[in-house]
């Protein structure tokens, strides 16, 4: 610690003093340690999060300063937007991983190589600190393909000019779960927990799902059939497309809605009977019905012991712990296809990228490389923050984390299909299918085949 401090001392008076008065210290070097202040806005963790690595790097590299800021979700894209436009927007900024296409005009590659001035020791008999200036070469794009969970390549690595450029990386990756009610299982009878769609699972929901006099919906065996008042209802959706065996999308053409080659010869949809059994927990007429439009959001209804399973990511944890902390409640893995080999999950998080206006792109494409890259930086985010990793390298020991280990063991299977330029229009489009259905599953086909064709017009060609 003491030889930390007097790094930074040391650094720090070569930087505030008029020429450096050190004949040890090149121009180049100089000019390089001009302080620097980068300006970083994120949603959802406060500086408390980001403290220690902040503190870390600014004693690597004591020129730079780092402003954190954290801003409300709901206000977070507009007045990012607004910052960009008029030139006084952060440096390093945070969007999620399907805005990345939507915001690549707006985002600096980032480079081959950077440069950046390091302390270094030097001498045998007399030591003494000399700034040193360095340039390394910048991860790879090869190297996001190998070092990351599987889907962030696709997600942040992007065509310009005919070449493959990283335009941001992750700190973590976030995947869907299911969050049961211990009681209400419990009550029904119901000891192990269905962990297949296709073996016990609608029977299960059939017990958990009661009526009153009118046919009112008093408790819900589980939130799935609708869409506004379902957290998340895309990505439950998405992720059961998948395990069916449904293309989203190939290259750019949304696909869905079509039969993949193997299953051809049988004539079977996958997408479409994912959604029809998606949809059938909303349809009155079915066996399955406990959900339908007039409910509360499903986050609440679990949290007001109405609803048995919520399917949720693990941001969802610390809200469901602090509006219900007597519930008797736990979490399992999202369910799967029993024999089926495309096991499937949702891959939600956040981009950690560098303004296209910054002047300081250098140092803030080196500080995302830094939280973002290095396993034991990316740690002291991840325990804060108690999030799944973005990186491989991560995972295992993430297995031993009680409020965290569900989560992260569905990572490498989780995935974002939509690579499109317009996530708001996409999700709509989806979400007024799923409606669509439920109100009229004779036209099921019809509606689909729309619903492909309006997110492809997001996407273009």
């Amino acid at each position: 610690m003491k030889t930390k401090i007097t790094i930074l001392g040391l650094l720090l008076v070569l930087v505030a003093t008029s020429g450096f008065g050190c004949k040890n210290v090149s121009q180049d070097v100089q000019q390089k340690m001009q302080p620097v202040t980068i300006n970083y806005w994120r949603v959802f963790d406060g500086p408390d999060t980001f403290q220690a690595i902040i503190d870390d790097y600014h004693a690597l590299h004591p020129y730079v300063t780092i402003n954190y800021r954290k801003l409300n979700y709901d206000e977070y894209e507009a007045a990012l937007i607004d910052a960009l436009a008029e030139d006084r927007g952060p440096d390093v900024f945070s969007i999620q991983n399907s805005w990345v296409r939507k915001y690549q005009t707006k985002i600096a590659p980032l480079p081959e190589t950077i440069s950046m001035v390091y302390p270094v020791t030097k001498g045998t008999i007399k030591k003494e600190v000399i700034p040193e200036l360095r340039t390394a070469r910048s991860i790879t794009v090869t190297d996001v393909k190998t070092n990351f969970i599987d889907t962030v390549y696709g997600d942040v690595v992007l065509t310009d000019n005919n070449q493959n450029k990283i335009y941001g990386l992750p700190l973590s990756v976030d995947t869907l779960a299911m969050y049961y009610n211990k009681d209400l299982l419990n009550n029904a009878g119901i000891a192990e927990l269905p962990l297949y769609w296709n073996r016990d699972f609608q029977q299960d929901v059939k017990k958990l799902t009661k009526q009153d006099a009118r046919g009112e919906l008093i408790q819900s065996g589980v939130s799935l059939g609708g869409s506004s008042n379902i957290e998340r209802s895309t990505d439950i959706l998405s992720a059961l497309m998948m395990q069916n065996g449904a293309v989203m999308m190939d290259g750019n053409s949304i696909t869905f809605n079509q039969i993949p080659e193997i299953f051809r010869e049988r004539g079977y949809n996958p997408g479409m009977e994912a959604i029809r059994f998606y949809s059938d927990f909303a349809n009155p007429a079915k066996e399955v019905y406990t959900w339908n439009a007039t409910l509360e959001n499903s986050l609440q209804r679990f949290v007001n012991g109405k609803l048995a399973i919520f399917f949720g990511y693990s941001y969802h944890l610390p809200t469901i712990q602090a509006l219900a902390p007597k519930l008797n409640f736990a979490i399992a893995k999202f369910p799967q296809i029993e024999g089926s080999n495309a096991e499937a999950n949702s891959a939600n998080y956040w981009v950690e990228t560098v303004s296209a206006k910054s002047k300081h792109q250098n140092e803030a494409w080196d500080f995302v490389q830094y939280m973002t890259t290095k396993p034991e930086v990316a740690k002291k985010f991840l325990e804060k923050a108690h999030k799944p990793a973005a990186l491989r390298s991560l995972v295992k020991e993430q297995l031993t984390d009680e409020n965290i280990k569900i989560f992260a063991s569905q990572l490498l299977t989780a995935k974002n299909w939509y690579h499109g330029r317009d996530t708001v229009a996409a999700e709509k489009a989806m979400n007024e299918m799923i409606d669509a259905v439920v109100a009229n599953p004779e036209n099921i086909e019809e509606i689909v085949n729309i619903a492909a064709s309006r997110v492809q017009q997001t996407v273009g060609q």
